[in-house]
């Protein structure tokens, strides 16, 4: 076992690693930018070392990081979610300097995520895909236009290299192609210095389904069920659920047989997901892979008891994976809502600033991964998500009603949160009912909006300001 492990990341998921290093009697080193100097990783962390005064080169200067790694004397570095977690170059780099990587060989992280290249390897194992293309740059907007209705209208752009709802267009007409595969290839640009396009059939109404899996270092590959995704807006998702409330067994069960097949056919070690995209008919398609330890890990840890984390580490130090298929089961349901400083009114644009009060959920089954903490400062630098609130109970109904208990106690003040409006999306009939798809949040927007309410601390104040204003104060 590792004696020192570096943490390549910030936020929730460094604390969450710094967590698990503690539980496995790991030193933990933590970086960070000048601006994070006050961030719970870094006073978590048995110790910290600052990279670069720049908000962003702290976590993205591959060879800083490792230069870290190496004179500190760590043994391996998990890269979390997020900044390098998926950059082939970087793992290699790690590897090469003798470090450990925890996560999958950087070959297998280059192969899926070029998008083109883990369709073909799917289609070639027999993981059923959704009907597309290869890449289009080289093609004319007529072939383009040619191949769309081939394929049959609506078809959805992708950038090869894309990730996070990035480079990704719907089209559903001929008229609509140009003007979108344009935007799709400046956006893949910007975000991936790759501009590299193909298309997809666009499934309608889909649910978005993804299954955990876990691999050691000799073949021995298992799924920890499924969580359903589905709860998104502009391909950011909101809310994750496991087990997903409406899947038969039957379908879970092929459905997990075919992501371990998808997983054995990219040779693949350590935590990943699988993703797939289902239609009203119960008809599945590979979506993608991701080769990192997912933001909804939690999930997947409360309803099997398994800490994903942990054996991440185990596996990464060579450990044989001590679990079979047959062990992993659900316990009830868990639910978990992404709390982002946003404000919701203002198209759900970022809201940093100081926290003034914080008093985070509580009681049986309430779990909260966080950062966060009374009087912090939320920098503008980095993503908007501030903490994960998960609940598990017995069944799904219980989950939900606890969900909504743990939402109303959930308290920030200094800045704008979505709290209000993930509290809508609970006390909602259809989620109630497991009624929603990708669509779920574009189609009830309007009903889901919060209504503006005036915090009764503000008024107080604003009474007390009144008065001492006309006393003369």
């Amino acid at each position: 076992m590792f004696s020192k492990i570096l943490i390549a990341n910030r936020g929730e998921i460094a604390v969450r690693i710094i967590r698990a290093c503690n539980d496995l009697h790991i030193k933990s080193v933590a970086i960070y930018s000048r601006i994070d100097k006050e961030s719970m990783h870094v006073k978590m962390a048995s110790e910290s070392h600052e990279v670069s005064t720049d908000p962003l080169k702290a976590y993205l200067d591959g060879d800083a990081i490792i230069e870290v790694a190496l004179s500190c004397g760590a043994e391996a570095i998990h890269p979390g979610y997020g900044f390098l977690s998926e950059n082939a170059e970087f793992a290699k780099k790690v590897s090469d300097a003798g470090l450990i990587w925890i996560g999958p060989d950087s070959s297998v992280i280059a192969m899926m995520g070029d998008k083109k290249a883990a369709r073909e390897l799917m289609q070639k194992n027999g993981i059923p895909i959704v009907p597309g293309t290869g890449i289009i740059n080289h093609c004319s907007i007529q072939e383009i236009k040619a191949m769309a209705n081939k394929i049959g209208y609506p078809v959805i752009l992708k950038a090869s290299n894309g990730g996070g709802g990035r480079g990704i267009r719907v089209v559903r007409n001929d008229s609509e192609i140009e003007e979108n595969l344009n935007a799709c290839k400046r956006e893949a640009m910007a975000f991936f210095k790759n501009d590299d396009v193909f298309m997809e059939k666009y499934i309608e109404n889909p649910k978005h389904i993804e299954f955990q899996i876990i691999g050691d270092n000799y073949g021995n590959i298992i799924h920890l069920l499924e969580r359903d995704c589905s709860i998104q807006r502009r391909h950011q998702k909101l809310v994750e659920i496991a087990p997903s409330p409406t899947m038969s067994l039957d379908l879970r069960r092929r459905m997990g047989s075919v992501a371990v097949a998808a997983a054995k056919a990219a040779k693949y070690t350590n935590a990943g997901t699988i993703e797939f995209l289902v239609d009203d008919l119960g008809r599945f398609y590979f979506m993608e892979m991701n080769t990192r330890i997912q933001v909804e890990h939690g999930i997947t840890e409360e309803i099997t008891g398994f800490d994903l984390i942990g054996r991440q580490i185990r596996c990464a130090a060579g450990e044989i994976l001590d679990l079979t298929q047959s062990e992993v089961l659900h316990q009830g349901y868990a639910i978990e809502v992404r709390i982002n400083a946003e404000d919701v009114a203002n198209d759900f644009k970022p809201n940093p600033g100081k926290i003034t009060t914080y008093y985070p959920a509580l009681g049986p089954f309430v779990r909260i991964d966080s950062a966060v903490y009374k009087d912090y400062t939320i920098p503008p630098n980095y993503d908007s998500m501030i903490a994960k609130l998960i609940v598990r109970a017995s069944s799904y109904d219980l989950a939900v009603n606890k969900l909504i208990r743990a939402l109303e106690e959930f308290t920030i003040r200094g800045i704008k949160t979505t709290i209000p409006f993930l509290l809508n999306i609970a006390k909602d009939k259809d989620f109630r009912k497991g009624n929603y798809d990708t669509l779920y949040i574009e189609s009830k927007m309007q009903e889901l909006m919060p209504n503006e309410t005036i915090n009764k601390d503000d008024i107080a104040a604003a009474i007390a300001a009144a008065i001492a204003i006309k006393a003369g104060y």
